[in-house]
Protein backbone atom coordinates (compact mmCIF):
# COMPACT_ATOMS: atom_id res chain seq x y z
CA UNK A 1 0.00 0.00 0.00
CA UNK A 2 2.70 2.26 0.60
CA UNK A 3 4.72 1.72 -2.30
CA UNK A 4 1.18 2.48 -4.44
CA UNK A 5 0.56 5.88 -2.62
CA UNK A 6 4.44 6.72 -3.04
CA UNK A 7 3.85 5.88 -6.76
CA UNK A 8 0.65 7.99 -7.10
CA UNK A 9 2.26 10.88 -4.65
CA UNK A 10 4.93 10.80 -7.41
CA UNK A 11 2.60 11.45 -10.55
CA UNK A 12 0.63 14.04 -8.60
CA UNK A 13 4.39 16.26 -8.71
CA UNK A 14 5.63 15.03 -11.77
CA UNK A 15 2.19 15.43 -14.10
CA UNK A 16 2.36 19.12 -12.41
CA UNK A 17 5.74 19.73 -14.61
CA UNK A 18 3.55 18.73 -17.67
CA UNK A 19 0.51 21.19 -16.37
CA UNK A 20 2.92 24.01 -16.45
CA UNK A 21 3.74 23.21 -20.23
CA UNK A 22 0.25 22.44 -20.95
CA UNK A 23 -0.79 25.97 -19.53
CA UNK A 24 1.56 27.69 -22.04
CA UNK A 25 0.31 25.59 -24.84
CA UNK A 26 -3.18 26.61 -24.17
CA UNK A 27 -2.15 30.41 -23.81
CA UNK A 28 -1.26 30.85 -27.44
CA UNK A 29 -4.46 28.81 -28.77
CA UNK A 30 -7.00 31.11 -26.80
CA UNK A 31 -6.32 33.76 -29.00
CA UNK A 32 -4.65 32.20 -32.23
CA UNK A 33 -5.94 28.56 -32.58
CA UNK A 34 -1.86 28.02 -32.51
CA UNK A 35 0.09 25.01 -29.95
CA UNK A 36 3.72 26.62 -29.99
CA UNK A 37 5.84 23.74 -30.59
CA UNK A 38 8.73 25.71 -29.36
CA UNK A 39 7.89 25.64 -26.02
CA UNK A 40 9.87 22.97 -25.24
CA UNK A 41 13.02 24.72 -26.14
CA UNK A 42 11.68 28.18 -24.59
CA UNK A 43 11.68 26.32 -21.44
CA UNK A 44 15.68 24.99 -22.00
CA UNK A 45 16.44 28.43 -23.13
CA UNK A 46 15.37 30.42 -20.33
CA UNK A 47 16.57 28.07 -17.82
CA UNK A 48 20.13 28.59 -19.71
CA UNK A 49 19.78 32.89 -19.35
CA UNK A 50 18.87 32.19 -15.70
CA UNK A 51 22.11 30.00 -15.18
CA UNK A 52 24.63 32.17 -16.67
CA UNK A 53 22.90 35.26 -15.49
CA UNK A 54 23.89 33.21 -11.57
CA UNK A 55 27.28 32.38 -13.38
CA UNK A 56 28.07 36.21 -13.23
CA UNK A 57 27.42 36.64 -9.45
CA UNK A 58 23.46 37.87 -10.45
CA UNK A 59 20.80 36.97 -7.24
CA UNK A 60 18.70 34.41 -8.29
CA UNK A 61 15.32 37.11 -8.22
CA UNK A 62 17.24 39.41 -10.61
CA UNK A 63 19.13 36.84 -12.75
CA UNK A 64 14.99 35.25 -12.74
CA UNK A 65 13.37 38.76 -14.03
CA UNK A 66 16.21 39.22 -16.69
CA UNK A 67 15.44 35.89 -18.18
CA UNK A 68 11.95 36.24 -18.70
CA UNK A 69 12.39 39.41 -19.71
CA UNK A 70 15.19 37.69 -22.50
CA UNK A 71 12.49 34.95 -23.08
CA UNK A 72 9.60 37.47 -23.18
CA UNK A 73 11.15 39.27 -26.18
CA UNK A 74 11.90 35.70 -28.05
CA UNK A 75 7.85 35.36 -27.68
CA UNK A 76 7.58 38.57 -29.45
CA UNK A 77 9.48 37.16 -31.99
CA UNK A 78 8.55 34.10 -32.22
CA UNK A 79 5.32 35.65 -33.11
CA UNK A 80 5.92 38.15 -35.70
CA UNK A 81 8.35 35.95 -37.57
CA UNK A 82 6.85 32.06 -37.43
CA UNK A 83 2.71 32.96 -36.71
CA UNK A 84 1.91 36.44 -38.36
CA UNK A 85 2.33 35.57 -41.37
CA UNK A 86 1.07 32.18 -41.48
CA UNK A 87 -1.88 33.84 -39.11
CA UNK A 88 -3.65 35.15 -42.02
CA UNK A 89 -4.25 31.45 -43.58
CA UNK A 90 -6.50 29.79 -41.13
CA UNK A 91 -6.99 26.80 -42.72
CA UNK A 92 -3.18 26.70 -42.92
CA UNK A 93 -1.04 24.00 -40.18
CA UNK A 94 2.24 25.98 -41.90
CA UNK A 95 2.53 27.07 -37.80
CA UNK A 96 3.19 23.83 -37.05
CA UNK A 97 6.64 23.23 -39.11
CA UNK A 98 7.52 27.41 -38.66
CA UNK A 99 6.87 27.36 -34.67
CA UNK A 100 9.24 23.55 -34.72
CA UNK A 101 11.32 24.98 -36.41
CA UNK A 102 12.22 27.79 -34.35
CA UNK A 103 12.54 25.86 -31.34
CA UNK A 104 15.03 23.28 -33.56
CA UNK A 105 17.05 26.58 -34.28
CA UNK A 106 16.89 27.73 -30.26
CA UNK A 107 18.39 24.39 -29.32
CA UNK A 108 21.17 24.63 -32.24
CA UNK A 109 21.92 27.92 -30.95
CA UNK A 110 22.25 27.36 -27.35
CA UNK A 111 24.58 24.39 -28.27
CA UNK A 112 26.66 26.83 -29.92
CA UNK A 113 26.48 29.26 -26.85
CA UNK A 114 26.56 26.93 -24.06
CA UNK A 115 27.75 23.79 -25.44
CA UNK A 116 26.16 20.35 -26.19
CA UNK A 117 26.89 18.74 -22.96
CA UNK A 118 24.28 18.74 -19.79
CA UNK A 119 25.63 22.03 -16.87
CA UNK A 120 24.87 21.13 -13.35
CA UNK A 121 22.13 23.54 -12.26
CA UNK A 122 21.59 25.00 -8.89
CA UNK A 123 18.81 24.44 -6.46
CA UNK A 124 16.29 26.90 -6.14
CA UNK A 125 14.67 27.80 -2.78
CA UNK A 126 14.68 23.81 -1.97
CA UNK A 127 17.90 21.43 -2.52
CA UNK A 128 17.21 17.76 -3.63
CA UNK A 129 16.97 16.60 -0.26
CA UNK A 130 14.19 18.35 1.37
CA UNK A 131 11.01 16.88 1.68
CA UNK A 132 7.77 16.36 3.35
CA UNK A 133 6.11 13.72 5.22
CA UNK A 134 2.50 12.77 4.28
CA UNK A 135 1.04 9.30 5.01
CA UNK A 136 4.76 7.93 5.68
CA UNK A 137 5.35 8.98 2.55
CA UNK A 138 8.33 11.62 1.57
CA UNK A 139 7.46 14.29 -0.87
CA UNK A 140 9.68 16.15 -3.06
CA UNK A 141 9.45 19.84 -1.57
CA UNK A 142 10.37 21.09 -5.29
CA UNK A 143 8.13 19.01 -6.96
CA UNK A 144 5.42 20.71 -4.19
CA UNK A 145 6.36 23.96 -5.33
CA UNK A 146 5.49 22.93 -9.09
CA UNK A 147 2.63 21.49 -8.39
CA UNK A 148 1.15 24.48 -6.20
CA UNK A 149 2.73 26.90 -9.08
CA UNK A 150 0.62 24.94 -11.45
CA UNK A 151 -2.73 24.70 -9.22
CA UNK A 152 -1.79 28.84 -8.93
CA UNK A 153 -1.06 29.42 -12.76
CA UNK A 154 -4.73 27.33 -13.48
CA UNK A 155 -6.76 29.57 -10.95
CA UNK A 156 -5.17 32.33 -12.49
CA UNK A 157 -5.60 31.71 -16.41
CA UNK A 158 -9.40 30.62 -15.55
CA UNK A 159 -9.92 34.02 -14.16
CA UNK A 160 -8.34 35.97 -16.87
CA UNK A 161 -10.55 34.08 -19.27
CA UNK A 162 -14.04 34.22 -17.78
CA UNK A 163 -14.07 37.59 -15.58
CA UNK A 164 -11.97 39.77 -17.52
CA UNK A 165 -12.04 42.35 -20.74
CA UNK A 166 -8.95 40.31 -21.70
CA UNK A 167 -10.19 36.68 -21.89
CA UNK A 168 -13.13 37.72 -23.89
CA UNK A 169 -11.20 39.79 -25.89
CA UNK A 170 -8.72 36.72 -26.54
CA UNK A 171 -11.93 34.64 -27.11
CA UNK A 172 -13.25 37.20 -29.74
CA UNK A 173 -9.77 37.36 -31.33
CA UNK A 174 -9.84 33.50 -31.16
CA UNK A 175 -13.45 32.86 -32.89
CA UNK A 176 -12.74 35.61 -35.59
CA UNK A 177 -9.61 38.01 -35.95
CA UNK A 178 -11.06 40.26 -38.56
CA UNK A 179 -14.68 40.70 -36.77
CA UNK A 180 -12.71 41.20 -33.25
CA UNK A 181 -10.52 44.26 -35.16
CA UNK A 182 -14.25 45.56 -36.64
CA UNK A 183 -15.12 45.61 -33.07
CA UNK A 184 -12.25 47.72 -31.88
CA UNK A 185 -10.22 44.84 -30.83
CA UNK A 186 -6.74 45.26 -31.08
CA UNK A 187 -6.26 41.38 -32.95
CA UNK A 188 -2.42 41.30 -33.26
CA UNK A 189 -1.70 43.59 -30.26
CA UNK A 190 -3.72 40.42 -28.52
CA UNK A 191 -2.40 37.74 -30.28
CA UNK A 192 1.29 38.90 -29.42
CA UNK A 193 0.51 39.45 -25.64
CA UNK A 194 -0.76 36.01 -25.61
CA UNK A 195 2.90 34.74 -26.96
CA UNK A 196 4.25 36.89 -24.35
CA UNK A 197 2.53 35.35 -21.76
CA UNK A 198 2.90 32.01 -23.65
CA UNK A 199 6.84 32.65 -23.25
CA UNK A 200 6.92 33.16 -19.44
CA UNK A 201 4.96 30.62 -18.52
CA UNK A 202 7.75 28.10 -19.99
CA UNK A 203 10.13 30.50 -18.18
CA UNK A 204 8.46 29.70 -15.32
CA UNK A 205 8.64 26.66 -16.21
CA UNK A 206 12.49 26.01 -17.21
CA UNK A 207 13.47 27.50 -13.96
CA UNK A 208 11.27 25.57 -11.84
CA UNK A 209 11.67 22.00 -13.24
CA UNK A 210 15.60 21.97 -13.89
CA UNK A 211 16.74 22.03 -10.35
CA UNK A 212 14.74 18.42 -10.31
CA UNK A 213 16.44 17.25 -12.97
CA UNK A 214 19.81 19.00 -11.69
CA UNK A 215 21.45 19.40 -15.20
CA UNK A 216 20.13 21.13 -18.44
CA UNK A 217 21.50 20.74 -21.98
CA UNK A 218 20.00 22.29 -25.43
CA UNK A 219 17.41 18.97 -25.63
CA UNK A 220 16.59 19.88 -22.26
CA UNK A 221 12.57 21.06 -22.94
CA UNK A 222 11.74 18.96 -25.62
CA UNK A 223 10.58 15.64 -23.96
CA UNK A 224 8.62 17.19 -21.57
CA UNK A 225 7.01 19.38 -24.31
CA UNK A 226 5.82 16.47 -25.78
CA UNK A 227 4.60 14.97 -22.13
CA UNK A 228 3.21 18.23 -21.86
CA UNK A 229 1.39 18.27 -25.48
CA UNK A 230 -0.03 14.84 -24.47
CA UNK A 231 -1.41 16.36 -21.40
CA UNK A 232 -2.79 19.45 -23.28
CA UNK A 233 -4.38 17.15 -25.25
CA UNK A 234 -5.95 14.73 -22.69
CA UNK A 235 -7.53 17.16 -20.53
CA UNK A 236 -8.51 19.18 -23.80
CA UNK A 237 -6.85 21.71 -25.80
CA UNK A 238 -7.87 25.53 -24.45
CA UNK A 239 -9.52 24.08 -20.80
CA UNK A 240 -7.11 25.74 -18.00
CA UNK A 241 -8.73 22.83 -15.74
CA UNK A 242 -7.78 20.18 -18.50
CA UNK A 243 -4.41 21.32 -18.46
CA UNK A 244 -4.58 20.80 -14.67
CA UNK A 245 -5.75 17.24 -14.60
CA UNK A 246 -4.66 16.03 -18.11
CA UNK A 247 -1.09 16.59 -16.64
CA UNK A 248 -1.46 14.84 -12.81
CA UNK A 249 -3.53 12.06 -15.27
CA UNK A 250 -0.37 11.14 -17.32
CA UNK A 251 2.31 11.40 -14.44
CA UNK A 252 0.18 9.33 -12.30
CA UNK A 253 -0.06 6.48 -14.91
CA UNK A 254 3.51 7.35 -16.12
CA UNK A 255 4.82 6.10 -12.38
CA UNK A 256 2.22 3.24 -11.79
CA UNK A 257 3.25 1.38 -15.32
CA UNK A 258 7.29 2.08 -14.42
CA UNK A 259 6.42 0.83 -10.87
CA UNK A 260 4.04 -2.06 -11.64
CA UNK A 261 5.31 -2.90 -15.05
CA UNK A 262 8.56 -1.10 -16.65
CA UNK A 263 10.70 1.44 -15.97
CA UNK A 264 11.05 1.54 -20.02
CA UNK A 265 7.88 1.69 -20.51
CA UNK A 266 7.17 4.91 -18.50
CA UNK A 267 7.20 7.48 -21.15
CA UNK A 268 6.20 5.52 -23.78
CA UNK A 269 2.65 5.26 -22.62
CA UNK A 270 2.18 8.34 -22.90
CA UNK A 271 1.84 8.04 -26.13
CA UNK A 272 -0.50 5.39 -26.19
CA UNK A 273 -2.86 7.80 -24.10
CA UNK A 274 -2.58 10.29 -26.88
CA UNK A 275 -3.64 7.69 -29.48
CA UNK A 276 -6.22 6.38 -26.96
CA UNK A 277 -8.15 10.06 -26.55
CA UNK A 278 -7.58 11.34 -30.14
CA UNK A 279 -9.21 7.80 -31.06
CA UNK A 280 -12.40 7.71 -28.39
CA UNK A 281 -12.33 11.42 -27.34
CA UNK A 282 -10.17 13.75 -29.43
CA UNK A 283 -11.75 17.19 -27.97
CA UNK A 284 -10.38 15.58 -24.63
CA UNK A 285 -11.56 15.37 -21.14
CA UNK A 286 -12.91 18.78 -20.48
CA UNK A 287 -12.36 20.28 -24.18
CA UNK A 288 -15.15 20.94 -26.60
CA UNK A 289 -16.33 19.79 -29.98
CA UNK A 290 -15.52 22.73 -32.81
CA UNK A 291 -18.85 23.32 -34.71
CA UNK A 292 -18.20 25.04 -37.78
CA UNK A 293 -20.82 26.46 -39.54
CA UNK A 294 -20.86 26.97 -43.39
Amino acid sequence: MQFLLELIFAGVCVGSVYSLVAHGFNMTFWSSKVLNFGHGPFIMFCSMLILSFLNIGISWAVAIVFGLICISLLGIILERVSIRPLIKYPSSMGWVVSTLGTGLFLQALASKIWGSQAIAYPAFLFTSTDYVPLLSVKLSSQYLLVLFAALFIMLFMEMVMHKTIWGKAMKAVSYDPTLARIMGIKSKLVITYSFILSAILAGIAGFLIAPIYGTVSPDFGMNIMVLGFVATVLGGVGSSKGALIGGILVGVIEKLVGGYLSSSAEHGVAFAILILILAIKPEGLFGSRAVLKV
